[in-house]
């Protein structure tokens, strides 16, 4: 490697020499291409589907995109040097390799740019951190009502005497067949209809779309008998993209089909997107066009599952947090990222599918559920919608985790909303061996507080590790970090096992009861594998999941304040991260409040299923319309107890909150005495005089 340059640290584009274009191929894949001079690896591997893990947002900070470069010019030419064909280091590059660990036959490949032909290898560590979508179909069980009316008539031949058009003959005979007044034709129709209807000697399937106060209009017409129709229901996150395809005529889904958001080259975060933006104008229409491409190349696999057309796909509802949701639509989200927060539109949104550059029949539609409010989005609509707390006795806490938690709290009588900023550490992003969920990552973890040894589970193998067939078969996918539910039962454990005291710190006079815990300079870290690469759980890794469960916590607590601080009756939690955390370690990290274990559940891709429930069902879409304006929305940002809430939330479970119901099922810790050493000691007293002077 080079000498640092002065280039920036963010991923903006680099001045590229007009003209001049470089070949690229990926292995081991194969993919190649062309690509302008000065453009970075990162964005060439993009723009061919390869995958190479990025979780800063092109900033040289995480270290996932690493490439190794295996040669030049491989043209007819003599072979040029690796390093002649990459631009220089760059100084966020720099600061990373003399941080961590950068072998020298690596770069990051958000910061090194194409300068000459060049053959990049996606090292197998990095192939391997490819994230499984767990965003699964639950089932709904609702009759079907949906926009689209697939119906077939037999339209009368033309008459010589009736003078009436054949378009006009048309909508006369679905009129009588349906009793639908005022129906009108798709102008995109118009030039076929004469052509449908001879093909089909004069019989026809229309699909007739009506939604809510709009006037029904026919929106596809086929010759003959047309049985089934499909709809498309897509959960927009800012990590991951689920889709589902339905079968309107029966409500059944047929198939689903998920995908990473490749918007998280623009942040990890939706803050980091936010302030992309702000910083980048001029490359709104990229974020735009990069999430609709996602969601429009998932319409090909799913059609392709079921051996339908795009043609045949009439309606789709779309569902994701504000700031999703206004970049799919187009919308710049700059407004979201301050106060006062505002939506540039928050009631439910049609459009024609080809407006939001969807591929699907020429006539089909888009619904998007309305926001709840400025960070309380679509998603936590639908998640409403498809757990129905407004239709409950018990109070019902929600929270759908991600990097952006949504809260729902109440019952029948009253339902507040909130958002609180957790990040990306559940996922991974922010922890030192943390990764994304997907083969070979952590996702069980157990500690013996005897002798401080752990045993674990990966995803990709049901064997544990202390099970002797765990080794036999840990090559399939090796043991490459740890994703976000193995961070929070780590954590947990750890808390459990008497590693980490109430406050998160490790405590290092363990290092003389177990080689587990070592000394990093002048913190502790607990070393969970050492088989290949080292997975340790570190103080950074620890203050992070602190930082992350606080604020979510917080965010709950300021609704409960609201309403009085009342028993929680139930808790569900949603989204891909909720459905595969174990309720009981969420509780004892003080992620939620106390309640009894056995009305704290999962209920999967919640945002999902209200989707699919809204596709399916017009009645349905009038509901989420009136709860969406009868809940109290609450702006965390601005209420004045949420840092009291925050800092007493960070101890585990909490500093003041007493967990009765937890404790009758989990013998918790008691509190440490205040007689750390070493670094425990030195930030216990800092904290000790922070109190004083305060």
């Amino acid at each position: 490697m080079t000498g640092p340059t002065d280039a920036p640290d963010a991923a903006a584009p680099r001045p590229e020499r007009t003209g001049a274009t470089a070949r690229v191929v990926f292995q081991p894949s194969g993919r190649r291409g062309e690509f302008p001079v000065g453009t970075p690896l990162l964005d060439a591997a993009r723009s061919l589907g390869v995958y190479v893990e990025s979780v800063c947002g092109g900033r040289g900070i995480c270290g996932r995109c690493q490439v190794s470069v295996s040669e030049g010019r491989f043209a007819k030419e003599k072979l040029t040097s690796a390093a002649e064909n990459l631009g220089e280091v760059t100084r966020a590059e720099a600061r990373y390799a003399e941080l961590r660990n950068l072998p020298a036959d690596r770069r990051l490949s958000c910061q090194a740019t194409i300068e000459g032909d060049l053959v990049i290898d996606v090292p197998v560590d990095a192939q391997t951190n490819r994230q499984l979508v767990r965003k699964r179909a639950e089932m709904v069980n609702i009759a079907p009502d949906s926009a689209i009316r697939l119906v077939t008539v037999q339209v009368s031949e033309p008459d010589m005497d009736q003078p009436l058009g054949d378009g006009d003959r048309l909508l006369a005979t679905l009129a009588t067949e349906t009793g639908l007044e005022g129906l009108t034709l798709a102008p995109v129709l118009l030039p076929h209809v004469q052509q449908v209807l001879r093909k089909g000697q004069w019989q026809v399937s229309a699909a007739i779309w009506q939604d809510g106060p709009h006037a029904a209009e026919v929106v596809a017409l086929w010759p003959g008998v047309k049985e089934t129709v499909y709809g498309l229901a897509v959960d927009i996150g800012s990590t991951t993209i689920a889709a589902h395809l339905s079968d309107l005529v029966t409500g059944r889904t047929v198939t689903s089909a998920g995908t990473s958001n490749p918007q998280i080259r623009f942040g990890e975060d939706l803050m980091s997107r936010v302030s992309y933006v702000q910083m980048n104008p001029e490359r709104l229409p990229d974020l735009v066009s990069t999430v609709r491409a996602a969601v429009d190349a998932l319409v090909a696999k799913l059609v392709a599952d079921v051996g339908a057309t795009r043609a045949d796909v009439l309606d789709a509802v779309i569902v994701g947090n504000p700031i999703m949701h206004h970049l799919f639509l187009g919308i710049d989200p700059s407004e979201l990222g301050g106060a006062p927060f505002a939506l540039a539109v928050s009631g439910a949104v049609h459009q024609h599918a080809d407006s939001v550059g969807l591929e699907l029949n020429p006539g089909a539609r888009v619904y998007l559920l309305p926001c709840i409010a400025g960070h309380v989005g679509a998603d936590a609509a639908a998640a409403t919608l498809a757990t129905r707390p407004f239709e409950a006795d018990p109070l019902t806490l929600l929270v759908d985790i991600g990097t952006n938690a949504e809260i729902v709290l109440g019952n029948r009588e009253r339902l507040l909303a909130a958002s609180s900023p957790t990040g990306p550490a559940f996922e991974g992003a922010e922890i030192s061996c943390g990764q994304r969920a997907a083969p070979g990552a952590i996702e069980r973890i157990r500690i013996d507080p005897v002798t401080l040894e752990p045993r674990f589970k990966v995803i990709g193998l049901e064997e544990w590790s202390d099970d002797p067939e765990f080794a036999e078969k840990k090559d399939q996918v090796g043991v490459t970090g740890i994703c976000g539910s193995g961070i929070i039962e780590a954590v947990a454990e750890l808390f459990l096992a008497g590693v980490i005291t109430e406050d998160g710190l490790i405590d290092g006079r363990l290092a003389a009861k177990s080689p587990r815990v070592v000394q990093r300079g002048r913190t502790h870290a607990y070393v969970v594998a050492q088989d290949g690469i080292e997975i340790a759980i570190g103080q950074r890794d620890i203050r992070s999941i602190q930082l992350a469960k606080a604020a979510l916590y917080a965010g709950v607590k300021l609704l409960l304040d609201k309403l009085g601080n009342p028993e929680l009756g139930r808790i569900r939690l949603a989204g891909a991260f909720g459905s595969y955390i174990d309720t009981k370690y969420a509780m004892i990290l003080g992620l939620i409040p106390d309640c009894d274990l056995a009305e704290v559940s999962s209920v999967g891709n919640a945002a999902g299923t209200g989707a699919r429930m809204a596709l399916i069902s017009r009645a349905e879409r009038r509901v989420i319309e009136r709860v969406v304006r009868e809940i109290e929305k609450i702006e965390t940002a601005l209420e004045p107890r949420f840092q009291e809430h925050f800092v007493n939330a960070m101890a585990l479970p909490n500093k003041v909150d007493r967990f009765p119901k937890l404790s009758s099922v989990v013998t918790l810790p008691l509190p440490a005495p205040e007689t750390p050493d070493d670094e425990q000691s030195e930030e216990a007293g800092n904290r000790r005089r922070r109190r004083r002077r305060g």
